[in-house]
């Protein structure tokens, strides 16, 4: 059966099967994985996590005085360090379903929490000049309800960047990072604080990287929601942003 190009994931057997089922599974998982994560993406990273994400939010045009909506913001990596650009002039706002994951967030940074779904972003029209999202899209229930949620509450000149891990072009980087994601990882995780918890996280992870819908169903996606000149941008063979600037109406 041909998969919904509007849903990020097919159903995935031993993680869900229906929708409701995997928004709780994804809450729940995030809840209990959360005090480990931070220190996994760093060890996963090799330590350039933070460096890469604020050059992607230079490059998308973050300034002071900006106005910044971080979605699905986890523990803060994306949103510490666009609050620190956007300054005493500009506001950086986090919004996450996972209570586990703003409790984390709150304890290092002391920007705005706000718990929610990107597919109902509870924010008046127009309210934000840049809306960020890292590595969180193959989570959502909707990519073009998600995308017009975020064309709605950009202001006219408003622009989108979504940071995410995509299959390599290359089959012989394709088994490598199959090997370092689906194995490696999840292994390192299970030295993390919470084990159990922080393991089956990765393993999601790597599936979810899997089974996604492809970069150009995403593209098309916001395209189709109102983005002009949506574009996928590849570094180092896996690491996407998905850009899109605000149609003019």
């Amino acid at each position: 059966m041909m998969q919904d190009p509007r849903r990020p994931l097919p159903p995935l057997p031993g993680h869900f099967g229906t929708e409701r089922e995997r928004r709780a599974m994804v809450r729940d998982l995030f809840d209990a994985g959360a005090p480990s994560y931070e220190w996994i993406c760093g060890v996963m990273s090799f330590g350039t996590g933070e460096s890469y994400r604020s050059r992607v939010l230079a490059d998308a045009g973050l300034k002071a005085g900006s106005r910044l909506l971080d979605v699905a913001t986890g523990t803060g990596l994306v949103l510490r360090s666009a609050a620190a650009v956007c300054g005493p002039t500009g506001l950086a706002v986090g919004l996450d379903l996972s209570a586990g994951m703003l409790r984390q967030c709150r304890a290092g940074c002391s920007a705005p929490l706000v718990r929610g779904l990107g597919e109902r972003l509870p924010f008046a029209d127009g309210s934000f000049n840049l809306i960020s999202m890292g590595y969180a899209l193959r989570h959502v229930s909707d990519l073009r309800l998600l995308f017009a949620e975020f064309e709605r509450v950009l202001a006219p000149d408003g622009r989108v960047v979504i940071m995410e891990l995509t299959q390599p072009a290359s089959p012989a980087l394709r088994w490598i990072n199959r090997i370092y994601l689906c194995s490696v990882v999840p292994r390192i995780a299970y030295f993390s604080r919470g084990r159990a918890a922080a393991r089956r996280m990765m393993e999601y992870f790597w599936d979810t990287i899997e089974q996604c819908v492809p970069p150009d169903t995403i593209v098309a996606a916001l395209r189709d929601s109102g983005f002009a000149e949506s574009e996928q941008k590849v570094t180092r063979s896996i690491l996407t942003e998905y850009i899109g600037g605000k149609r003019p109406r």
